[in-house]
């Protein structure tokens, strides 16, 4: 069975980067298949990974529906879906990256859902570990049919604000269907010393710090040039900070 990793957090604090940095550590650390799962509507993990990603999950799902009958002759519309899955996959030599892009629009899309849920299933058996870089809120984990998480990071910057969205967020897992085994706090582009205040403010929403990510210029020079985080220095700040968040994530999972 897969181990599931997801990351979740309110919109801008960085959870791209972060999964980003995490699918640079398997890629250099790990041999076991790792997929990789871009549910942000906003799909920039493929960018900042330097793929080109041509279409997503949501794109067959719209074309789907508005064509219901487009089925070529003879084909039945599950074999149909999950070729057309199998074409939307995206293969790199140390992962693979599956981009859920849009949201759904008007109209039940229960049907076309099932289909997709039930092959993503079966991909899911195909990987030793399973990397969701989930939207800012939790609808994507929720919707899954596995409803498991092995290891749930809270991504927040430095500041109150993302860090009661965190707080939030983990409020409100236990409305969901959803089974979190462990659960950690991600501080993006912290200083070297947190400040009484916002150590008051993780305690009280008490979910552990498991790392805290310095200002690294290099993320943001590789962002203005367009190349990939995974060509990222070994001694590059956030990697190194990633090092030791995974060293934590192992142990727990």
């Amino acid at each position: 069975m897969s181990k599931i990793i997801a990351l979740a957090g309110k919109g801008g604090v960085g959870k791209t980067t972060v999964s980003a940095l995490i699918t640079r550590y398997f890629t250099k650390h790990h041999k076991e298949p790792l997929l990789a799962i871009d549910a942000d509507p906003n799909s920039n993990l493929g960018e900042t990974l330097g793929l080109k990603i041509e279409k997503t999950v949501g794109d067959i799902r719209e074309d789907f529906m508005k064509d219901p009958q487009g089925v070529p002759s003879g084909m039945d519309k599950i074999v149909y879906l999950e070729m057309l899955m199998n074409q939307v996959l995206v293969e790199h030599q140390a992962f693979d990256l599956l981009v859920m892009g849009r949201q759904e629009g008007q109209g039940c899309y229960c049907m076309v859902n099932n289909i997709l849920n039930r092959f993503a299933d079966e991909l899911e058996k195909n990987y030793t570990y399973l990397l969701v870089d989930n939207e800012a809120g939790m609808e994507h984990l929720s919707r899954r049919t596995s409803g498991r998480v092995d290891m749930l990071l809270l991504v927040t910057d430095y500041a109150l604000r993302g860090l009661r969205a965190v707080g939030r967020i983990n409020d409100m897992l236990g409305d969901l269907k959803l089974s979190v085994g462990h659960k950690g706090l991600i501080v993006n582009r912290a200083p070297e010393t947190l400040s009484p205040a916002f150590l008051e403010e993780a305690e009280r929403i008490g979910v552990p710090i498991f790392c805290t990510i310095p200002d690294d210029q290099n993320l943001l020079d590789f962002d203005m040039e367009r190349r990939s985080l995974l060509d990222l220095p070994d001694d590059s700040p956030a990697v190194l900070a990633i090092q030791g968040l995974m060293e934590k994530v192992k142990k727990n999972i």
